[in-house]
């Protein structure tokens, strides 16, 4: 969280979000810092910061998946994993892995761009996690991946190539550096960020599972190895369960830090920021408080800035939905209409798929906050064909969506609706027994066809859903928000927190369904509490 210029202490989580698998760079007086964005458009979120604690959302690297056409429907797992990002030769550059093609890689001279194409450096299936490294002493480069079983049959390994300086291809086939298989207790070896320091080939490198794992630290003189290990980062007695998978930066003045993250299920992969120094007897880097992960600490030696954090207020001036803001696949033209005024007007998309929200693309979505709020927005449910429907959704492997839906009559009603998890993470089937919501409460009548929506979410993720459905002329007015439905508590997908998302849909039929407009989005963040 956020912390207050006077304050001499920092707090943790500095990300209090889904900012999954973060690694970090300092350029100058600056630090960035890119995520994983899976099958979200648009993908490679740029933050930045100048004192490590307070972040702010710059912009994307990555517009579109590729290829198009497999991601024209949501993969919420798949597409852009454990990014790596690096600042060589004047020029900006992320590396990752898709699991199912490879590894690609982004650059560009500034962090706002303009960001060239994703180009493959690897294809190949299972392949994650990639980390470059260009050697200022030698002049030569590295890249060190690891592998995903569920697409390779191979992980607990990481591999080494040589690469061109150009970053654009590896010059040889690869050899594995580290066996985690030959080292006793280690499972799930992944997430490498590789580094020089005083004359060693590092590697920073996650072990044991994103909810119970360890950071590992491993060196060698040589890059193909062999390389000596030892955990630097564990839970050890904290509450701080998995500290691991991140990345080390250094501050002008010296001082060493780690940035990582923790899983938090429903609230997805939280980022901790913790102290590091290199061990002066052994060499080792020495996360935290010797080796446990510290709730908060001094901050670090970096001149006071304003509070700040990725934003998740919206106006949508001029129609434009905000940074914040995600597809959960490529885009199409049509799906939202911009205009001079202030507020959202989606389109409500014809699908097949209108009984799932987890089968649609044209979901808009951002992450839930990782501690107890408030979420409300406006929408009114512009004239279009019965069928037509439009709302505020927390969206996982299981939903809950409250909002507007235009009846056989022509009346508009307030609904809720909700769906069951699917098997294992798979894509709902219609007919499959997690194919199809339900009520969640019965329909109710909402006057003027406009709705203030809301969701308390509170400990544990456990939303609360109510509505009020006033119109303009004062009907129900000093009502209030009243409730609607049971406690609905939030799930993740298979490695992505719980989304925040409005939604503008129809049944299959000819001819425009309509649109629905939403405006005044905000998120009050409550009070943080221990039980959460």
């Amino acid at each position: 969280m956020s912390a207050a210029p006077d304050d001499p202490v920092y707090r943790n989580p500095v990300l209090d979000a889904d900012w999954s698998d973060p690694d970090v760079i300092r350029v100058g007086d600056d630090f960035y810092l890119t995520a994983s964005t899976f099958g979200r458009v648009p993908g490679l979120p740029l933050l930045h910061s100048r004192d490590l604690v307070n972040w702010t959302l710059v912009g994307h690297a990555l517009h579109r998946l590729e290829p198009e056409s497999e991601f024209a429907v949501p993969r919420h797992d798949c597409g852009v994993w454990a990014p790596s990002l690096r600042h060589h030769d004047g020029r900006f550059w992320i590396f990752w892995g898709d699991p199912d093609q490879g590894i690609f890689q982004v650059n560009a001279p500034e962090i706002r761009g303009p960001w060239t194409r994703p180009h493959l450096v690897k294809a190949g299936k299972g392949l994650i996690d990639p980390c470059p490294l260009w050697d200022d002493e030698t002049g030569e480069a590295y890249l060190v991946h690891a592998w995903a079983r569920s697409r390779s049959g191979v992980k607990n390994r990481l591999t080494g190539h040589r690469m061109h300086p150009h970053g654009t291809e590896l010059l040889d086939e690869g050899k594995v550096i580290v066996d985690g298989d030959r080292l006793p207790g280690w499972f799930t070896l992944e997430g490498p960020k590789l580094y020089r320091h005083d004359g060693w080939f590092w590697i920073l490198a996650p072990a044991g599972g994103v909810e119970t794992g360890w950071q590992g630290a491993f060196r060698s003189r040589a890059f193909f190895g062999p390389y000596e290990e030892k955990v630097v980062l564990e839970q050890k007695d904290t509450d701080v369960n998995g500290p691991h998978q991140g990345g080390w930066v250094r501050t002008p003045s010296g001082e060493d830090w780690f940035l990582h993250f923790q899983q938090r299920g429903a609230y997805g992969r939280v980022v901790h920021l913790q102290p590091m120094r290199w061990d002066g007897e052994g060499g080792w880097p020495v996360i935290g408080d010797h080796g446990a992960p510290v709730a908060e600490h001094r901050r670090p030696d970096l001149p006071a800035q304003p509070s700040a954090a990725p934003a998740t207020d919206d106006d949508f001036p001029g129609g434009r939905p905000g940074r914040q803001w995600q597809w959960t696949a490529n885009p199409r033209d049509g799906w939202a209409t911009h205009h001079f005024a202030d507020g959202l007007r989606l389109t409500c998309v014809r699908t097949p798929d209108a009984h799932d929200l987890r089968a649609l693309p044209n979901v808009l979505t951002q992450r839930l906050p990782g501690t107890p709020c408030t979420v409300e927005v406006d929408l009114r449910l512009d004239e279009g064909e019965p069928g037509a429907r439009a709302g505020l959704a927390v969206l996982g492997d299981a939903y809950s969506w409250i909002g507007l839906e235009r009846g056989p009559d022509g009346a508009v009603r307030l609904v809720h609706r909700f769906a069951e998890t699917s098997a294992m993470g798979a894509p709902p089937a219609p007919s499959g027994p997690w194919g199809r919501e339900r009520d969640a409460a019965p329909p109710r009548p909402a006057p003027g066809g406009r709705a203030r929506l809301r969701v308390d979410i509170g400990a544990g993720a456990r939303c609360r859903f109510s509505y009020d459905t006033a119109d303009d002329a004062g009907d129900g007015a000093g009502e209030g928000f009243r409730p609607s439905g049971q406690v609905f508590a939030a799930t993740p997908w298979r490695w992505v927190g719980a989304l925040l998302g409005l939604v503008a849909l129809a049944p299959t039929g000819q001819g425009h369904a309509g649109t629905a407009t939403f405006t005044q989005f905000r998120i009050r963040i409550q009070e943080k509490r221990a039980d959460r």
